[in-house]
């Protein structure tokens, strides 16, 4: 994808606003969402159009003469497309088009689009086009209208022209590969189910970015592997792309963090939440969220010096409710404090399960990095055991991964008592029982 894109490279499109029940601050925010996600894929407005209705007409959307004046305005404008705040049904989205005489977008449409162009990964393009095609399915009426004149016939054919059978084509083409994506996604998630038990194997302690999009996931990880001290080299392949645009990530990436004095872990980067995703976008990126489910600690952040916070706080802890991460350890990271005027910012308390920090300026990253270690010490579990000799590498690893409290060395092996993160213990309790019954938990 281009990043530097130029005036001439944008689609001019006009915006259609529909506001029912909503307030005036909770529209003028989705007004202006509306406007980054056109931003966010390369699409320039040239008119917003706005209309007030209890609900939602059922044959156009916005009504006949709303219609009609947001025709006026995609001819003055010349713009290519159309799109709506809100999400249309098939036959609103006809009719309207039909009217307009261009493509009509709704809101569905132009997040699935931005997905389309963002997916880097085999995984996350197969999502995208699952979605996509169950976006696409129900809508097919009314495309091939212009096949569908046909002379003559009569009885029960009458009514069934070329356009009729090229439907029924597109949606059986369409359901085969649907089928055919799902079966390569279940090979894709079972790959990721075999590198998942190697990761916790490996003991360490997996953290998971998530929460809204543009609050600064992909900018922590970067920051977070600044300090890991790779080369530059390494370091360059290692970080991830980041922007200040809604959805600049949408493929999950793990990496490990490797601060020195600190215990390494591993660091997901997910992709982001957003109000009113479309439902078939949540179900096609089950199995990339399902990091989620696995991590041993959540760290959503939030754009502290946005006014819809609370409101972003709220999407993403219901998407993670959603998603049956109830149980895990969350940790609430208020990014963009540097943007906050310093009398209102607020200092970082130990243990509060809460940490303000700046990914720009670096401020309150190690006090993030204090809460983690004060999670992960509170999941450790003791260990009494006797390592022989002749495995020194899951000595080596208890060094690294745990915090020994003492050791010894003896006839058998070096007895070894220390705190240990769960999947450390778990693999050294069994492991070494069958060496000796030395190994034992408080």
């Amino acid at each position: 994808m281009n990043n530097d894109i130029t005036q001439e490279n944008l689609i001019p499109v006009v915006l259609m606003c529909l506001r029912t029940t909503e307030g005036e601050d909770e529209f003028s925010h989705a007004v202006k969402e509306l406007e980054s996600l056109c931003e966010a894929c390369d699409l320039e407005v040239k008119d917003i159009l706005t209309q007030t209705l209890p609900h939602p007409d059922n044959s156009t959307w916005v009504g006949s003469g709303k219609a009609q004046e947001l025709q006026y305005s995609v001819t003055g404008t010349e713009s290519e497309y159309v799109v709506c705040l809100g999400n249309l049904s098939p036959a609103q989205m006809k009719n309207l088009q039909k009217i307009v005489g261009v493509a009509v977008w709704d809101r569905t449409n132009l997040i699935l689009e931005i997905f389309s162009r963002r997916a880097r990964t085999r995984e996350a393009r197969l999502q995208v086009e699952s979605a996509y095609l169950q976006f696409m399915m129900p809508r097919l009426t009314g495309m091939w209208q212009h096949l569908g004149r046909q002379s003559g016939g009569g009885g029960s054919r009458a009514n069934k022209g070329i356009g009729e059978k090229q439907i029924e084509l597109d949606r059986r083409q369409i359901s085969h590969r649907i089928t055919e994506l799902k079966k390569e996604l279940a090979g894709i998630e079972r790959t990721r189910d075999v590198q998942r038990s190697g990761r916790a194997r490996d003991g360490f302690s997996h953290v998971a970015l998530v929460g809204y999009t543009n609050a600064g996931k992909s900018s922590l990880m970067n920051r977070l592997l600044d300090m890991s001290g790779s080369s530059e080299d390494k370091l360059s392949e290692k970080k991830v792309f980041e922007k200040d645009m809604l959805f600049a990530t949408l493929d999950t990436s793990i990496r490990k963090i490797a601060v020195a004095g600190r215990k390494p872990f591993l660091l997901s980067d997910t992709v982001g939440f957003i109000e009113n995703i479309p439902h078939d976008l949540i179900k096609a990126f089950r199995s990339t969220l399902a990091e989620v489910k696995y991590a041993d600690v959540l760290l959503i952040v939030i754009d502290s010096s946005d006014p819809h916070r609370d409101m972003h706080k709220r999407i993403t802890d219901d998407t993670l409710k959603d998603l049956d991460t109830m149980g895990i350890p969350r940790l609430y990271v208020y990014n963009k404090a540097d943007l906050l005027p310093e009398d209102i910012r607020l200092k970082n308390v130990p243990g509060s399960g809460v940490v303000h920090i700046s990914t720009r300026t670096g401020y309150g990253i190690n006090d993030l990095l204090d809460e983690l270690k004060r999670i992960f010490e509170s999941k450790n579990r003791p260990i009494d055991a006797v390592i022989p000799y002749a495995q020194g590498e899951l000595l080596n690893r208890l060094h690294l991964e745990a915090d020994v409290v003492s050791e010894e060395f003896v006839e058998e092996g070096t007895h070894i008592i220390a705190n240990c993160p769960p999947a450390i213990f778990d693999y050294l309790k069994t492991h070494l029982e069958s060496y000796n019954d030395t190994t034992t938990s408080a």
